[in-house]
């Protein structure tokens, strides 16, 4: 018989009003999107400003507001493509070892002699041994210092590579530890950049791996290509040394262990600093814009447990000695240690802006860069190529329906018009879950919305046609509605699956605009299915309980 429970009827009606209001907001995409930018303006800063409140009140707090983010190639941009500098992280390796081979080989001294560092290309430490006929024992106790490679193609293999030439210890990085790091130095990198393009509040940005030392990095909405760089190309490594001394000139030759770097509030002085850090920036858990005791802007920090006891051991053994504080090869300020400072806890003074001591904090919270970057390739993608695709779309997706709509009703009649009824909700459905989900609509996008419209219809096509033969034989039109929907099903569930399958295998093998493409043809399948089979079927319900023809002509 044709009839659908009550309760069934309740589920249809949420669902589809749940979709149509999650898709509304896109309706007045300017109003929402700025007042969802001043909700998380002023969450990351702890204030709202009474531009943000006239913002946040154009659209109520009641509604949804979650819309369907365009792409780059919709909203325009910024694309980088950047090759990360993992030869660095060796080098950087390598220096963080020098202090524990030092140590290593100062118990052995009695036998091997006197030990210093020898001069040695990026990547290498050489040690030069004072007793070369105990070679072999300074190789094992440097050996002693080497950890297993944790990679599943490198079980067994050490980390290091010690070996010896004359009098000089070479230590090196094994080739299965510098696979495995560059495959950290990668994935750290990404998810660095994620974060520190997450904290301005853009919309779903395109951040992804290009072969073995690139990425991509595409930022929709953001003004251009060189404010992406500002963000993400400072490495933002702090770390806090020993000052050995200070000039007006740099020292070319400030020997082995020292670095000698710029001021940033006093031009033309340098400092001579100890190349090993006390502290380092990976040893930060928080960073935060602040202002110091003279209201000026400053960068307030604090240490995880381990820094803040080596900031607090160093702090208490060298009062009244200066301490550098260096970014990225500059000495951003050097005050002198006035008291011990225990808790881990800090403040960063200098020559900032309101909007420089920010952006530093949001370089620090997200963490330091592993590596340094070159950008092979930048872009600046205009608003107004977005516009033109957007209106490109438009036009397609209402010919597109129009023609479909049409088509039904010739063909089906009333039962078309049902079918019409069915595809509209249809498409408010897919923007309703693209918009629930945060999804970002591409024109490989806009082209797969297209198709669903094209298909949406074929399940009724063949629902409306089994019903036409079901008439020639049923007894009354109720039995022949009722078996069309029933024995077409098979027929639908076969057509759709195989079609869902095709789009999965897009999604997963794909990436960028086939990703997309995939995507809103996954979800218009699984809309369009669902009102062909339930929405058509009581909307077809409901005029038959009220009109009760003796005959219908489909």
């Amino acid at each position: 018989m044709l009839q659908i429970p009550l309760w069934k009827r309740i589920v249809i009606l949420a669902l589809v009003l749940s979709g149509i209001a999650f898709a509304v907001p896109n309706l007045f995409y300017g109003r929402v999107e700025a007042h969802n930018d001043a909700i998380v303006a002023a969450e990351r800063v702890g204030f709202e400003t009474p531009e943000q409140a006239v913002a946040r009140g154009g659209w109520p707090d009641f509604l949804p507001s979650g819309l369907v983010n365009l792409g780059l190639d919709l909203r325009g941009g910024a694309h980088l493509l950047a090759e990360v500098h993992v030869a660095d992280v060796y080098k950087a390796r390598m220096e963080a070892l020098w202090p524990e081979a030092r140590r290593a080989l100062a118990g052995k001294r009695a036998t091997i002699g006197a030990v210093r560092r020898a001069p040695a290309p990026d990547g290498e430490l050489r040690i030069q041994i004072g007793t070369p006929a105990a070679m072999a024992e300074a190789v094992a106790a440097v050996r002693d210092l080497a950890n297993p490679v944790v990679t599943l193609t490198g079980v067994g293999e050490s980390d290091l590579d010690v070996t010896a030439e004359g009098d000089i210890l070479i230590v090196r990085l094994s080739e299965a530890e510098r696979a495995a790091t560059d495959d950290r130095t990668i994935q750290q990198s990404l998810e660095i950049i994620r974060r520190r393009v997450d904290e301005v509040g853009t919309r779903e940005p395109t951040i992804q791996r290009q072969g073995a030392d690139r990425i991509l990095i595409q930022v929709p909405g953001l003004g251009s290509a060189a404010e992406l760089k500002a963000l993400i190309g400072t490495t933002a490594k702090l770390t806090f040394h020993p000052v050995l001394g200070r000039s007006s000139e740099p020292d070319p030759a400030p020997g082995l262990g020292r670095v000698v770097y710029p001021s940033v509030d006093e031009r033309g002085l340098f400092y001579t600093l100890d190349a090993s850090p006390v502290v380092s920036g990976d040893e930060l858990v928080d960073a935060r814009p602040d202002f110091d005791q003279n209201g000026r802007p400053a960068v307030s920090f604090r240490f995880n447990p381990t820094g803040a006891r080596k900031f607090g051991d160093y702090t208490a053994a060298n009062i009244g000695q200066p301490f550098a504080i260096v970014l990225d090869g500059e000495v951003i300020s050097a005050p002198v240690i006035q008291s011990h400072i225990p808790g881990g806890s800090g403040i960063i003074t200098g020559s900032f802006t309101v909007e420089e001591s920010t952006n530093l904090a949001v370089l620090l919270r997200a963490g330091a860069l592993p590596a340094g970057m070159t950008f092979l390739e930048e872009r600046t993608i205009g608003p107004e190529l977005g516009a033109d695709s957007i209106e490109a779309g438009r036009i397609a997706s209402v010919v597109g329906l129009a023609a479909v709509v049409v088509f039904m009703i010739l063909s089906y009649g009333l039962f078309g018009v049902f079918a019409s009824v069915a595809l509209m909700v249809n498409i408010a459905m897919i923007f309703g879950i693209l918009s629930a989900i945060g999804g970002t609509l591409t024109l490989p996008g806009i082209a797969g919305i297209v198709l669903t419209i094209g298909m949406a219809v074929d399940a009724n096509v063949l629902v409306f046609e089994r019903i036409r033969e079901e008439l020639k034989t049923a007894k009354g039109p109720a039995r022949a509605i009722g078996l069309g929907y029933e024995r077409a099903m098979s027929a639908i569930v076969d057509a759709n699956i195989t079609t869902f399958l095709t789009a999965a295998i897009l999604f997963f093998l794909g990436s960028g605009p086939v990703r997309g493409f995939a995507v809103t043809l996954m979800i218009g399948i699984v809309t369009s299915v669902f009102t062909a089979i339930w929405v058509t079927r009581l909307l077809v319900v409901v005029w038959y309980d009220r009109r009760r023809p003796k005959t219908i002509t489909v």
